[in-house]
């Protein structure tokens, strides 16, 4: 597990007992390279992430699917994928917002805490679509960190734990040519989170000194 979980206050019985990493890999995500992944917030509108220096990570939502949704089930069946979509890309974000600076990595996240899931449904969200394509992006979190509908599930148990469920909100009624744009937010260990906050800042693209900083120093190891 990683150097800051094993410290951390999780019940032993509630522990992650496996490798995020191992996961990522067997369900074929791609995690992307630090030239590409991290990046200047030089311009940016927004932030990606942010860090609480008490361990809550917050992170920007993303959008996913190219079609607005509808009772179709062949159309909630593009929104599930483009959440699961989404869900890659935030897992990629965290994963470089926790370990450009050497500080930590996917396997310090104790556990997710609440998702959002804003669903393109035109016409005033006269639709049931929102939960079952939102759950494309909060089951591929319980498959990554762990939970009840996993892909490692069996009978509603996930063997590796509980880290990904979540409590969550889904809900429609907006217009844009994509399927939902979701949102989440994870804890990390408190230290883990003041470690980075005093290395490189709160903030996800870096700015631009502790970009300098964050290669010179990679550069150098």
């Amino acid at each position: 597990m990683g150097r800051h979980y094993d410290e951390a206050a999780i019940p032993n019985e509630l522990r992650r007992n496996f490798n995020v990493y191992d996961r990522i890999g067997e369900l074929g995500l791609h995690l992307g390279s630090f030239e590409d992944e991290v990046t200047s917030l030089a311009g940016a509108g927004i932030a990606g992430v942010v860090l609480h220096e008490g361990g809550l990570v917050y992170l920007s939502g993303t959008g996913g699917g190219t079609y607005p949704m509808n009772d179709d089930p062949d159309r909630i069946e593009h929104g599930k994928a483009g959440a699961r979509d989404a869900a890659d890309v935030l897992i990629r974000r965290l994963h470089w917002a926790l370990s450009c600076g050497g500080e930590g990595d996917l396997n310090d996240v104790l556990y997710t805490v609440k998702a959002l899931g804003m669903v393109v449904t035109p016409g005033g969200g006269a639709t049931s679509a929102g939960p079952p394509v939102t759950n494309g992006f909060s089951f591929r979190w319980h498959s990554v960190f762990g939970g009840p509908s996993s892909d490692y599930a069996v009978n509603g148990v996930d063997p590796g734990g509980f880290a990904g469920i979540h409590a969550r909100s889904a809900i429609g009624g907006f217009d844009g040519r994509f399927s939902i744009e979701p949102e989440i937010i994870v804890a990390v260990p408190a230290v883990l989170a003041r470690e980075i906050i005093s290395n490189r800042g709160w903030v996800f693209p870096l700015p631009p000194v502790m970009l300098e900083k964050v290669t010179a120093a990679r550069a150098g190891a």
